[in-house]
């Protein structure tokens, strides 16, 4: 067993390292940086290079949006923002055929798009939503599973943490993704939505079309008025916050500011909007707020510096032109190595997070993106999608994590309620592997 182990390049064996200290329960970041520096060490290079490495590969500047998108979601969550954009949009869809199963789903996209994080999104709006669904007829573990499938596609839904990683790893325009993934990323809100009558059990008391229950609570103080009143105020209520993602997006578009100002942007609007309009802002939730997102970014971030080691020994030992070379050689068909690759990147997702998967998987998988003469743009919201369902899937989906810590269910209960979310998942991924113009027509091409 050894001496077929010796026998493997200094690349391959750095891989099957990773594995056995995952296996090992070594924390992602650590066994990427342990097995990177064992390869260096088994390729002779001396170790004070793994500094260099470590430095070069966090000091980019696109990386500083993903502090800042945590960061802005954090605070709107402590802020309250959350809170009203919730009550406006259950005042808006709620009474609609299927009640709070629609308001989840519109809400997990729209604060999507304000988070960019599918963790802090379920730990943010999952146990209001959750609430709401289980008392308007639907299953508890079911109203779990869809706010984790709607928290995971917020790496999909601009602007997105994990579009911002791909765009630096591939070098590929961020604007140009974030624009490729909107109808996408509509259209997998709109599948989930289909998966709504499996996960309803009992009518709401007062019926779809009435004031379902969760609309005449005392959470809401426009329940017992008309609905264009209602709507109004919730309207004004929350329009500050409802207006997040136009001033993030209309200003990436408009030419404004880029992408990774866009998160500072997004910062301050956040901090501007809790202190002057809200009033809510004080010094014990800004402290809240940044120590949260301080320790989710710095997960994050951790992951990227060691991945830089990973990635480096990759390149060195020309894993890239290795395995590219096999996968290639499967089939002369390109349609059966797209679904080669993503068979493995959803393998891959069951057993770490996206950044991990991106940072160990894209640099074999791009040369091949070139060769076959694919759109980078159009395979970056591919894996977006497909590392979205990973968020979702055991034995390391960590939305399901987070949902069971709000919920108080086990995660092979959350597991079970996922299972018709993670198929309406798969059939979007099919649509926009093979229809590219889903993904491509908002930037005309």
């Amino acid at each position: 067993m050894f001496d077929i182990f010796d026998s493997l390049s200094s690349g391959s064996q750095m891989i099957l390292v990773f594995f056995l200290l995952l296996f090992l329960r070594v924390p992602v970041a650590f066994s990427l940086g342990l097995s990177a520096i064992y390869a260096m060490w088994h390729m002779g290079f001396g170790l004070d290079l793994a500094g260099d490495l470590i430095a070069t590969g966090i000091t980019k500047f696109s990386l500083l949006a993903i502090p800042f998108f945590i960061l802005a979601g954090t605070l709107m969550g402590r802020l309250g923002i959350a809170d009203r954009m919730i009550r406006f949009f259950r005042v808006l869809v709620g009474g609609l055929p299927g009640g709070m199963g629609v308001v989840g789903t519109v809400v997990c996209l729209f604060w999507g798009a304000v988070s960019g994080s599918g963790p802090a999104s379920v730990a943010a709006i999952g146990p209001m939503i959750i609430k709401g669904m289980e008392e308007d007829g639907y299953r508890k573990s079911y109203a779990a599973g869809l706010v984790c499938t709607g928290a995971a596609l917020s790496i999909v839904i601009p602007p997105s943490i994990g579009l911002v990683i791909y765009g630096v790893i591939a070098e590929t325009s961020i604007s140009k993704l974030f624009l490729a993934a909107i109808i996408p990323g509509l259209m997998m809100g709109g599948l989930m939505m289909l998966t709504l009558p499996w996960g309803r059990v009992k009518k709401s008391p007062l019926g779809d079309m009435g004031k379902p229950s969760v609309l005449s609570r005392g959470d809401n103080p426009y329940a017992q008025s008309a609905y264009a009143t209602r709507l109004w105020a919730s309207f004004k209520d929350s329009f500050w916050g409802l207006l997040t993602p136009v001033v993030i997006l209309g200003g990436i578009y408009a030419g404004v500011f880029t992408p990774t100002e866009a998160a500072l942007v997004a910062t301050v609007y956040a901090l501007m909007v809790g202190a002057i309009i809200y009033k809510t802002l004080n010094i014990k939730k800004l402290y809240e707020a940044v120590s949260d997102a301080a320790a989710s970014s710095a997960v994050v971030m951790l992951v990227v510096a060691y991945a830089s080691l990973f990635g480096w020994v990759v390149t060195v030992d020309d894993l890239v032109g290795t395995y590219s070379s096999l996968l290639l050689g499967m089939s002369d068909n390109e349609w059966v190595i797209l679904l080669v690759i993503m068979l493995i990147l959803l393998i891959i997702g069951m057993f770490m997070d996206a950044v991990t998967v991106m940072f160990i998987s894209l640099p074999v998988f791009l040369p091949m993106v070139h060769q076959l003469g694919w759109d980078p743009v159009w395979f970056g919201v591919l894996v977006m999608i497909n590392l979205s369902i990973g968020l979702i899937t055991p034995p390391v989906g960590i939305n399901l994590y987070v949902a069971a810590n709000v919920t108080g269910l086990s995660i092979e209960k959350i597991a079970r309620g996922t299972l018709i979310c993670v198929g309406a998942c798969l059939v979007g991924l099919a649509l926009v592997a093979f229809f590219p113009q889903i993904s491509m027509v908002l930037i005309g091409e």
